[in-house]
């Protein structure tokens, strides 16, 4: 079982959660499991979770000496190693392991590729009849630049085999997408890049266990802020809270139609957007990823469904059905669950905390309850995100967004808090016939300015909602994000996000409660 290797923004503790778990999977199945991992904070790498451990960099060279090594022990036979539990590490070790003749449990390296390269994906979705934002793979800044005219910005450059969204970025002109293209190149120079028409819309994500017949879906976790915001960043709900049956039903066809094409063995995780504008409406693909993610111990716990002992079973050749499981959509569990991202962002000094399609989040949590609201409050509270009764809060909104962001206001001030903003959103809040304090963003024309009512404690929270990188109203904010984060505040730069906050606070969830886990997933 190949391991993520140290922790990164990314890539954390649920791809450890899976690596212990499939051990324990195999061990159950009268195998020896032997773990390949570096980071000695992990319970992967305690003495007594695997049969053997090799605490070893986790590259090509590396994985082949340990195989080699096992090898030898056992007369020659190198045993199969398993690429899905280690997130993005252990699955761009498919190929060369592939190249070696070494042996690949579950999912092929052809699968996996497929998966993985941009550009195949493209066309196997595309003979697949599965619907995709328009765009196309190209390999050189010209390529992307007619790619972009034809298909209309905005759009999404991202490259292939990266982790974290790495190098992902939605620009909005030419030039923007120039400079793009370019630092997506350098991620990965070998593989090919994606332009996408970005389609804003509300982000599905589900994970599921595929046994080559039938496909296991668990659950539909649906992220509260739209499409833009990197998944690991985004808040998520489970069951989901404004599908329609007949998006659920698309969700599920997709999911299983993508699982038997591609002949996965185990898991896999698959990205929507659903999207209701007059240029497209309906279910769209984002991306297929062929291992484990980021959600499935979270996945894994509230519907009470082992996804990593399944796969790993499937890999050894059991079927689901011989395991006491079948295929498609499992009805919801008699609760809610909330799933927020965790910052450190106080740590990490001149890093902006707006966020983007580039993950910045370095953990989670998760709330539990028996409605949306209270889950909704548990991990809003569990995340430093929610919002103190009272008090006052920052706003500078740009223009595209003012309209939208008129009812979140009227509820702050519904809610009693007192509001100070930048020059242009205090006169759209005047507008409103609502109080309003102005406060200068330029920090060299005069006190108070926006870091000022931050750093001495006048507001309690921040909603600072950008255009973009083209404007330069995200460069603007740079400095009383940065204040806000150091002083552990909540800064909200999704409308989404800020919303839900909001709700939470007027909802006036006081009498959540406290149980353990199995407590709630009984009926």
């Amino acid at each position: 079982v190949i391991g993520s290797g140290p922790i990164r923004i990314g890539q954390g503790i649920e791809f450890d959660y899976c690596s212990v778990h499939a051990a324990w999977a195999l061990q159950a199945a009268s195998y020896r499991a032997i773990i390949a991992n570096s980071n000695p904070e992990t319970v992967s790498t305690d003495f007594d979770t695997s049969d053997r451990l090799y605490f070893e960099p986790l590259d090509e060279e590396s994985v082949r000496d340990i195989l080699d090594n096992e090898a030898g022990a056992a007369n020659g036979q190198a045993p199969p190693s398993i690429v899905q539990f280690g997130g993005q590490t252990a699955i761009n070790l498919a190929a060369p392991l592939h190249s070696a003749a070494m042996p690949i449990l579950g999912s092929s390296a052809e699968a996996i590729d497929m998966a993985e390269d941009r550009r195949r994906f493209e066309e196997f979705l595309a003979k697949l009849g599965v619907p995709q934002p328009p765009g196309a793979a190209v390999s050189n800044v010209a390529d992307a630049l007619s790619t972009a005219e034809v298909i209309g910005y905005p759009v999404l450059v991202r490259p292939s085999y990266v982790l974290g969204g790495r190098a992902m970025e939605i620009v909005q002109n030419a030039d923007e997408l120039a400079r793009y293209a370019t630092i997506a190149a350098e991620a990965r120079p070998d593989k090919p890049i994606l332009i996408d028409k970005y389609l804003e819309g509300r982000e599905i994500e589900v994970d599921a266990v595929c046994d080559g017949t039938e496909v296991l879906i668990p659950g539909i976790m649906e992220h509260i802020e739209r499409a833009g915001v990197h998944s690991g960043d985004s808040m998520a709900v489970y069951p989901p809270i404004s599908l329609s049956e007949g998006e659920i039903e698309a969700v599920v066809d997709y999911t299983q139609r993508i699982g038997l094409a591609l002949q996965v063995q185990g898991l896999m995780n698959v990205q929507y957007v659903i999207v209701h504008s007059e240029e497209a409406y309906g279910v769209y693909v984002l991306e297929v990823n062929p291992r484990s993610s980021r959600t499935v111990p979270f996945i894994s716990k509230v519907t009470g469904i082992p996804l990593v002992r399944l796969a790993s079973h499937v890999m050894l050749g059991r079927s689901l059905s011989d395991q006491g499981y079948h295929g498609g959509l499992y009805p919801p569990q008699p609760l809610v669950a909330v799933k927020a991202p965790a910052f450190s962002m106080s740590k990490l000094l001149g890093v902006d905390t707006y966020l983007g399609p580039e993950m910045k989040s370095t953990g989670e949590v998760m709330g539990i309850d028996r409605t949306f609201p209270a889950a909704l409050a548990k991990a809003l509270l569990s995340a430093e995100l929610a919002l103190p009764p009272g008090g006052g809060v920052l706003l500078s909104i740009a223009d595209a967004h003012k309209p939208e962001a008129a009812p979140i206001i009227r509820r702050l001030a519904q809610a009693g808090f007192r509001l100070y903003a930048t020059e242009g959103t205090a006169a759209m809040i005047d507008s409103l016939g609502l109080p309003v304090e102005q406060v200068t963003k330029r920090l060299s024309e005069g006190h108070p300015n926006v870091v000022d009512v931050i750093r001495d404690g006048t507001v309690d929270g921040v909603i600072n909602i950008s255009e973009g990188r083209v404007t330069g109203t995200l460069r603007d904010g740079f400095h009383f994000r940065r204040a806000a984060a150091e002083r552990r505040i909540p800064c909200f730069t999704s409308l989404d996000t800020a919303r839900v906050a909001v709700d939470a606070l007027l909802a006036g969830v006081q009498t959540y409660t406290i149980q353990p886990l199995q407590a709630y997933l009984e009926k």
